[in-house]
């Protein structure tokens, strides 16, 4: 149970939130069969009534060549982000192995944004939103320079060491995007297959 005196600290609070925006998007995939996802909504939802100093969404840039209509449905995203108010836009860059491109840089970028922001004292609490467990490391740095860190994540997505660094979790699951879709339809799966 939440006191009077709490709600009144966490009104006070600063939050930075980091979106791993590519985790992000295959747990929600895989969690909820959608992903078109009111980050307006969402971003507000997580942070609980705190304020929020900014949030940052990583991603790769997709390969005009490669793929041009998913390109041209990743630039419509972005620009739509871009629109968001407070929100920021970090782009890794993606990376051939064989006929695979890979992402790269994004996991590095989301962890000098936490420390380097938490380093100039610009947030309270980081909400990463990713299940990787790789970030366990730069979680604990954060906490080391007296921030808190709170982790948003699907639970079957979520890496324990991850989970076990995170002061808190705030575990996702379809129920909590209820009334956070940009679409209020559920939107048809495309037919991928011959």
């Amino acid at each position: 149970m939440t006191s009077i005196n709490d709600d009144l600290i966490d009104n006070q609070q600063r939050v930075a939130i980091f979106i791993d925006g590519s985790n992000f998007y295959h747990s929600m995939d895989e969690n909820c069969k959608r992903y078109d996802v009111d980050f307006s909504a969402f971003t507000a939802k997580v942070s609980n009534g705190r304020k929020i100093y900014r949030t940052y969404y990583y991603n790769v840039q997709r390969i005009p060549d490669r793929n041009p209509q998913a390109f041209q449905e990743q630039q419509k995203f972005l620009n739509a982000l871009y629109n968001l108010p407070y929100f920021e836009i970090r782009m890794g860059t993606p990376k051939m192995r064989g006929e695979v491109a890979v992402e790269k840089g994004v996991d590095i970028m989301v962890a000098t944004d936490m420390l380097q922001l938490a380093w100039t004292d610009l947030y309270d609490t980081a909400i990463l939103v990713s299940g990787d467990g790789d970030f366990a490391y730069a979680v604990q740095a954060v906490k080391n320079l007296g921030k808190h860190v709170q982790v948003a994540a699907f639970p079957s997505n979520l890496a324990l060491e991850l989970a076990n660094v995170a002061d808190e979790r705030i575990l996702l699951a379809p129920k909590y995007f209820e009334n956070l879709w940009s679409k209020k339809r559920t939107p048809q799966r495309k037919n991928v297959g011959p």
